[in-house]
């Protein structure tokens, strides 16, 4: 069964319309839009610990000098 290029084109506009929806209910990944929203807030996790971190060296530089 010989298919016309009009059927081959509804057929890859059906495809491409829905090809993204049905990589995500195959995979064991989430979604584009939440793991863009997770990855966010994972950053923002990591830039708050980063800052915790640098003012827990300055508490601990001031403390050598206190000594020195």
């Amino acid at each position: 069964m010989a298919l016309a290029q009009e059927d081959l084109q509804q057929i890859g506009d059906y495809v491409k319309d829905h090809i993204s929806d049905w990589i995500a209910e195959q995979s064991l990944g989430k979604p584009t839009v939440v793991y863009e929203i997770e990855l966010r807030e994972r950053m923002v996790r990591v830039e708050e610990e980063l800052k915790h971190q640098r003012e827990l060296m300055r508490e601990g530089f001031e403390q050598v000098d206190k000594r020195f």
